[in-house]
């Protein structure tokens, strides 16, 4: 009896758990004049010139459900009235390194959320997998934005920079809710990323990637887009970005990915900029392109 009680009440517990996956938590105002990064946009304690726009934008901390972890993660919302579309935002870096702040969306998507859209992106869990089971962090957002009022859950983009790339190729892998997305800076192919930065595959792949060294081909493979280019959903669209100067993620990444996507006849775009990787000196470019790509396939 006490077997089938305690059976009962974990099944009860870990449908409570998954069934609330992407359910809203928290939604706090973020006030940005406050924040570390308050002197980047601003002189004389008020927003510079060409940050004027940010009045027009307010900035949320969030919480949700993902799994059997509580996921921080922010939202940029216009402030006006109206239904907007969203564009999921997949931030670079892993647990400290490159954290997910306001400065990450002023920076990368502020000026997207100017034009009329939602930006909604994820921190990712604290135990992070680099794109192993943490792509649910980045799926159940498709739940979460229900729950927000002002988003068109019927169009949904997704933006992934480096890291992010990676998981917004799994996301395109794994559901057919995404619109379009671009990917900037994103690796395609790990082994070749392994193999060209010993130190983050000892650091980065070996720490956050479960039994990395014991199952290292399956797990790079899995999170290698060159390997199930023809997974990617068919109704989406893709917009590549990548610096040709780049020493993080060689641009090649890029280019052997877009091959292979030309093959399949996947409806895809590839830009590249002399620049590296963070866009140095193209970032107003870069603003251009996304907001161009989205205006137009979202």
């Amino acid at each position: 009896m006490k077997i089938t009680l305690t059976t009962l009440l974990l099944t009860i517990w870990v449908s409570f758990v998954f069934g609330q996956n992407g359910k809203l938590l928290s939604k706090t105002l973020i006030d940005i004049s406050t924040t570390k990064y308050w002197y980047q946009f601003s002189n004389n304690d008020t927003l510079a010139t060409e940050y004027k726009y940010l009045e027009h934008l307010s900035f949320y901390a969030i919480t949700y459900q993902s799994d059997d972890a509580i996921v921080k993660g922010i939202t940029v919302e216009p402030n006006k009235e109206g239904v907007f579309p969203v564009v999921i935002f997949n931030r670079g870096g892993n647990a400290d390194f490159a954290e997910l702040d306001v400065s990450t969306l002023i920076y990368f998507t502020a000026k997207l959320a100017a034009q009329g859209y939602l930006v909604i992106a994820s921190n990712y869990r604290k135990q992070e997998e680099y794109g192993g089971e943490d792509i649910n962090d980045v799926l159940y957002l498709t739940e979460t934005i229900k729950e927000i009022n002002k988003a068109d859950t019927s169009r949904i983009g997704m933006f992934g920079w480096s890291r992010g790339g990676l998981m917004t190729y799994l996301a395109l892998q794994n559901t057919d809710r995404i619109k379009t997305a671009i990917v900037g800076n994103g690796p395609s192919d790990l082994f070749k990323i392994a193999e060209s930065r010993p130190l983050l595959e000892e650091k980065v792949f070996a720490n956050f990637i479960p039994n990395y060294w014991k199952n290292k081909e399956a797990e790079l493979k899995k999170r290698s887009v060159v390997y199930w280019a023809d997974e990617l959903s068919k109704q989406s669209s893709l917009l590549i970005l990548c610096g040709t100067e780049d020493r993080r993620c060689p641009y090649e990444q890029a280019v052997n990915i877009s091959h292979l996507l030309e093959e399949i006849e996947y409806d895809h775009v590839l830009m590249k900029f002399e620049t590296d990787h963070t866009f140095t000196g193209k970032k107003e470019e870069l603003s251009i392109e996304v907001i161009k790509w989205f205006n137009n396939r979202l």
